[in-house]
């Protein structure tokens, strides 16, 4: 593989430079080899010796199992012995015997929690540190702190982009002014890529969902062999366009087109043994179409692809404090994700970009994407800072400090979780658990206080759920009869508990995949919900919450999701829509909601917002209004000007 050769001839520098410096930024393209090659690199040296780990971090956990299963792969390793990661509610690594680990950021983040100077660390690389996501900031930050404690800790910052004059001032502990005494050193490898050509549209596209599925067909039936990856923004776009395709490669197949189209999907939620297909050499009268989200932009690395079809657009998330909603909004990607995605296309050999918009609107774009500490809710990060005995958050070492509006935010809400008292310290010992759950501090909450609701199974099954993306599976050809099965689950209270039917009916069927089949449900996400439950269950052990069952009563079960998400609630307005109780904003309830086109509720709470043409609230559940004020009467007291405080009469 020529990828290896070109990054050998850096081994030696790569490993004179980490023994020379406390911190490495490594500036490579995606698809260099730094990730697969670099951790190897470093065992060989030596650097895992005494039972040392050497750890890599990645924001996405499709990329921390993909790469960890080649690097076990290349050193003929069985996976997770030698070689192993860590993701969220999957450990697949050997205490004793593993010595490369990948770990998603977040997952090094909550290791600190037991180890606060990540002891069992020689060298930490935090791989993909471009794309700026939260926990990657988080853990530049901590790890910052912990360098100043263990001068022998190693540091990689490996970016696909050319920001490592950021992180070198960021970490070059150095203040003497004298150059030579600098703590870190940047180090550039050239990525082995082929001119790629790009071509725009003359004018701008009006629905490029429809203008992907033309342009996919015109490169199969003009241009030479060579895969395809198109970028859409989420999941729905990425499935209707994958069954489109599906349709013309169908009718195309019976025209005796002798190549043959294979579409493949390619989003976070699929389940594993699907986002490995897009790995899987094609035979030569076969051209691979990959139909992504941004996840393929650089977080992993698939051969073949020659052409590329990019959208210009990207679903993130954004925070706005002013109204303390977060939602999931579709923008225009930045320029520095545009040549990120265009050159994917120039891997193996020379190829194209067919950017759907215009050149003059390229010129318009931002040049990079806003961290995504800067546009999100905090109040996860900040309960983690606290238990990890950061107590003055505001003053904690961020690369791009977040809206101070957003930190006070996060802090309100903490504080009305029971969360941290009103000096803004952890509670112990609610504060302190909550830190330990693998969830957002709403749903540690929920499942803290289940016991005390006498619901503490039903609970758990439905923090578990809530985890899994797509229960329903509505394949585009039997949309009625799916919508059939799945409205056999649906009870009038909403999608909580609609989530917990499912499950434990699932359970009822002996965990069957043929009943799965027969109602359109995601078995593999079924099985991943069994194991995110015994996770949480234990944790529930752990702080003694007692095993109980609401024996059929739905109203504890609803009480106890207010309990943790009275932030979330919104009353019905005149006009047919929702408003929220805090600000009045506009919301109407998701397509897929089981309470969608049904009576609506007076009140309900939600889990999250995401926006669309309209801002969507999604996991919705009916509740009472008197319940709001009797679990959650603090909330509506501290309120601020123009929140609930003002509204109180009108909630009773």
């Amino acid at each position: 593989m020529f990828v290896w050769l070109f990054l050998i001839q850096h081994r030696n520098n790569i490993l004179y430079l980490v023994e020379s410096f406390q911190t490495v930024i490594i500036v490579g393209e995606t698809g260099c080899g730094k990730t697969t090659q670099i951790p190897q690199y470093l065992l060989e040296a030596g650097w895992a010796a005494e039972g040392k780990v050497i750890g890599v971090t990645q924001p996405r956990r499709v990329a921390a199992i993909s790469v960890a299963n080649r690097v076990a792969e290349e050193r003929g390793a069985l996976l997770g012995h030698e070689v192993g990661y860590t993701i969220r509610f999957d450990d697949c690594s050997d205490p004793h015997a593993t010595r490369i680990k990948f770990l998603t950021d977040g997952m090094l983040v909550r290791e600190m929690m037991a180890d606060p100077l990540l002891k069992k660390y020689s060298v930490l690389m935090l791989d993909e540190a471009h794309e700026r996501t939260l926990y990657t900031d988080i853990a530049i930050g901590l790890l910052k702190k912990i360098q100043k404690k263990r001068r022998d800790l190693r540091l990689i910052v490996a970016s696909a982009t050319l920001d490592a004059k950021k992180f070198h001032d960021f970490f070059n502990l150095n203040e003497s002014g004298d150059p030579n005494k600098d703590t870190c050193g940047i180090l550039t490898v050239e990525g082995r890529t082929f001119p790629v050509d790009v071509f725009y549209t003359v004018s701008p596209v009006p629905d490029y969902v429809k203008a992907t599925v033309e342009t996919v067909m015109k490169i199969h039936e003009t241009e030479d062999d060579g895969d395809v990856l198109a970028f859409l923004t989420g999941q729905e776009e990425v499935e209707k366009v994958a069954s489109l395709l599906q349709d013309q490669a169908r009718s195309l197949s019976r025209y005796g087109m002798k190549k043959h189209l294979r579409i493949l999907p390619m989003y976070s939620g699929l389940p594993y043994a699907e986002q490995m297909k897009v790995f899987e050499r094609v035979p030569s009268s076969v051209r691979k179409v990959v139909v992504a989200t941004n996840i393929a932009e650089t977080s992993i690395t698939i051969n073949g692809i020659v052409f590329v079809i990019d959208c210009a657009f990207v679903k993130l998330r954004a925070y706005n404090p002013s109204t303390a909603i977060e939602s999931l909004v579709v923008t225009p990607i930045s320029k520095a994700s545009a040549s990120q995605r265009a050159g994917r296309a120039g891997r193996n050999r020379p190829g194209k970009c067919f950017r759907l918009y215009t050149e003059e609107d390229f010129e318009k774009l931002p040049a990079s994407t806003v961290p995504e500490m800067q546009r999100t809710n905090l109040a996860p990060v900040i309960l983690q800072l606290k238990a990890l005995g950061i107590d003055n958050v505001l003053r904690f070492s961020f690369l791009s400090p977040p809206p101070a509006q957003t930190m006070v935010q996060a802090l309100e809400l903490l504080y009305a979780l029971g969360g941290l008292d009103h000096y803004g310290r952890l509670t112990d010992p609610t504060g302190v658990r909550m830190a330990e759950f693998p969830l957002s501090p709403m749903f540690a909450k929920m499942l803290l206080e289940s016991g005390n609701f006498g619901c503490s199974k039903e609970i758990v099954t439905i923090a578990a759920m809530m985890q899994i993306q797509n229960i329903f599976v509505v394949p585009t050809n039997q949309k009625k009869a799916a919508a059939r099965e799945h409205r056999k689950f649906a009870v009038a209270e909403g999608d909580h508990l609609t989530m917990l039917n499912v499950y434990e009916a699932f359970i009822k069927h002996q965990k069957s995949s043929q009943w799965c089949q027969e109602h359109f449900l995601n078995y593999k996400g079924l099985l991943r919900a069994v194991t995110v439950r015994e996770q949480l269950r234990r944790l529930m052990n752990k702080f003694k919450v007692p095993r109980t069952s609401s024996e059929g009563d739905p109203d504890v079960i609803l009480k106890c999701i207010v309990s943790g998400f009275f932030a979330n609630a919104a009353r019905i307005h005149h006009s047919g829509s929702y408003r929220t109780l805090r600000d009045d904003r506009e919301l109407h309830i998701h397509p897929n909601s089981v309470l969608f086109g049904e009576k609506p509720p007076k009140w309900v709470v939600f889990n999250e917002v995401v926006q669309t043409s309209k801002y969507y609230m999604r996991d919705v559940t009916a509740v009472e209004s008197s319940w709001l004020v009797e679990l959650a009467p603090h909330f509506y007291k501290q309120a601020k000007h123009g929140s609930l405080a003002s509204k109180r009469s009108r909630v009773l």
